[in-house]
């Protein structure tokens, strides 16, 4: 049993309740340090953590410093927009040591080529097997995922799929108010659930998926495992160009740093984007061209074959 001393520097055994509250300020404290630890790692502001995670910045910053007392359901929505399991912020064992993180590591610094090679190493079934004909396009807000993927779609005579389409029509509402309705973490089990749908019910088909799914960790290893997925990028200034063209002035509209936030963003997820299968820069290029290259790449990859 712990023991504690008294005024008179006797020792003597703690309470269980006063153990049990050691225990719990431990395991703030813990959490907290991994939190900040793995977000500095990734070079991701507070505040941008904040965004993807849905957690305000004051509660943040508690977390951090070991003074938050934060929920499951809050800490879920942290651990998945630092791409890790919630229990890998929890556990005892220290996370920076151990074998798997150091593989983690590794594989996340490697060229496209070797993560390919550690993946067909692990994998009892081939590539091939699991991503059949299927293509998903992944990158930040306005890339082109949705017009490329529906043109694309037509031109070589496959269905095409918008994955927040899928959501709304299986939920019989907006995504919008699906959020508000359900929030984020309600969002990402809808998201990861229509996932599961498209993949038992196509196997040719072109996705287009919406830029945040590479921060849900399980949702995203089920796209790159059973899909031929390409990351269609662009600059920062085309990414907000593009979606103001489309009438839609959120991105802008009484946010003055909403540029220097979506660079932060595009920062923050590079990495993750990075881990498809090809990408494809479309900066500077009109839509016709980009639908050529785009179109190029899927047959010079054999993702169709």
């Amino acid at each position: 049993m712990t023991e504690i001393t008294n005024f008179r520097g006797e020792r003597m055994a703690a309470s269980p309740e006063s153990h049990a509250e050691d225990e719990v300020a431990a395991l703030i404290a813990r959490v907290g340090e991994r939190v900040r630890k793995a977000r500095e790692r990734k070079g991701i502001p507070r505040r941008v953590l904040s965004d993807m995670s849905g957690v305000s910045p004051r509660y943040l910053a508690q977390l951090e410093a070991g003074e938050g007392n934060i929920s499951i359901g809050l800490l879920q929505r942290v651990a998945i927009a630092l791409d890790h399991r919630i229990e890998w912020l929890m556990g005892r064992d220290d996370p920076w040591t151990s074998d798997a993180m150091r593989v983690a590591e590794l594989y996340r610094a490697a060229t496209a080529d070797t993560q390919q090679t550690v993946l067909r190493a692990l994998s009892p079934d081939s590539n091939e097997t699991r991503r059949a004909q299927r293509v998903c396009l992944v990158g930040l807000r306005g890339a082109g995922k949705s017009t490329l993927g529906r043109m694309a779609g037509k031109a070589l005579n496959i269905p095409f799929v918008e994955l927040n389409r899928e959501i709304e029509e299986h939920s019989g509402m907006p995504v919008d108010e699906v959020l508000a309705l359900y929030g984020q973490e309600g969002y990402r089990r809808l998201e990861a659930q229509a996932v599961e749908r498209v993949l038992c019910t196509h196997d040719t088909m072109i996705l287009a998926v919406a830029g945040g799914i590479v921060a849900e960790p399980d949702t995203y290893a089920t796209l790159l495992a059973n899909f031929h997925t390409v990351w269609l990028k662009t600059t920062p200034d085309e990414h907000m160009s593009r979606v103001r063209a489309q009438g839609d002035e959120r991105p802008m509209a009484g946010n003055p740093e909403a540029m220097d936030q979506l660079k932060s963003i595009l920062t923050s997820r590079e990495s993750l984007y990075a881990r498809a299968e090809a990408q494809l820069n479309t900066s500077g290029n009109t839509v016709d061209q980009s639908l050529t290259q785009l179109i190029a790449l899927i047959r010079d990859r054999g993702f169709l074959s």
